[in-house]
């Protein structure tokens, strides 16, 4: 019974005391979290707006009829949408896993770092038919902005290390019984 609690006591201790780069690090990644969701609803305030998407894909498509320029801007909200959701819900696990020192958070959240590098400059630098980028620069340069918070919150990450629960020596670790004869 006084081990279950010790192992509590030391769980929820290194739960809430973290190191301060580990802090550091879990502040970068709600940042990384809030500019996603403003990279999520980027194109959609753009489309309410100035729709400087269609206005970039009707430049470089001007055969294209106004039906055929707002399927392809309704095809790139569909693939931001899916990749801010993605984004999202990578923030929040891997958020869980600093929060919970899981001894795989460095090199996943270093993994999905790569990945979301990856497809920001992607999204930033990839080329269609026309020859110009797929998105205006702007609307690029805005879904770069998590990977930045999350290339400081895997900086701080290594930089500062996850602590792991004390290993318990042998006068703490449980006993075999033994059957009296």
């Amino acid at each position: 019974m006084a081990d279950s609690a010790t192992t509590s006591s030391a769980t929820t201790r290194s739960a809430t005391s973290k190191t301060r780069p580990e802090r550091a690090a879990l502040g970068a990644m709600y940042v990384g979290l809030a500019l996603t969701v403003v990279a999520a609803i980027t194109p959609y305030i753009d489309r309410a707006t100035g729709n400087l998407l269609a206005t970039h894909l009707r430049a470089g498509y001007p055969s294209y009829t106004q039906d055929r320029v707002d399927s392809a801007v309704t095809t790139w909200l569909v693939y931001l949408s899916v990749l801010g959701a993605l984004g999202l819900i990578t923030w929040l696990v891997t958020i869980w896993a600093v929060r919970t020192d899981r001894r795989w958070a460095r090199p996943v959240t270093t993994l999905v770092l790569a990945l979301g590098l990856g497809v920001g400059l992607f999204n930033l630098l990839v080329t269609d038919t026309s020859g110009d980028t797929g998105l205006p620069l702007l609307l690029g340069s805005v879904g770069m902005l998590p990977s930045l918070a999350g290339l400081l919150a895997v900086t701080l990450l290594w930089r500062g290390g996850l602590r792991r629960a004390p290993r318990r020596g042998p006068a703490e670790r449980a006993l075999p019984s033994s059957s009296a004869s």
